[in-house]
């Protein structure tokens, strides 16, 4: 397997951003071709120390990082990346991996 990672910081406008996030760009994200599963994180994403400055945690499985480079060069997957800049006000990094068992 292998994962994506989406961190959003806090956006401008919580409202917007969670009313676009729910409507348009999950919808779309989950079209990318070999997507295994889509997992955000429900409340607060927290830290040992106390709130993270992330504001939303998206994770994506797909079987492989070749998977993951052919569904983000695909034109869903391009729609997915430009479509970043109509809501993430904040910023957002993505980080991607291959997983292994621990």
């Amino acid at each position: 397997m292998a994962t994506v990672l989406a961190l959003y910081n806090a956006p401008t406008n919580l409202a917007a951003f969670d009313a676009y996030y729910a409507s348009t760009h999950t919808p779309l994200a989950k079209t990318l071709p070999g997507l295994r599963s889509y997992d955000v994180n429900h409340g607060v994403v927290m830290t040992p120390g106390g709130p993270a400055p992330h504001y939303l945690v998206a994770m994506m499985k797909f079987d492989s990082m070749a998977d993951i480079q052919a569904a983000l060069g695909s034109p869903t997957g391009q729609a997915v990346v430009a479509d970043l800049g109509n809501f993430a006000s904040g910023g957002v990094s993505i980080m991607m991996f291959d997983d292994k068992p621990a």
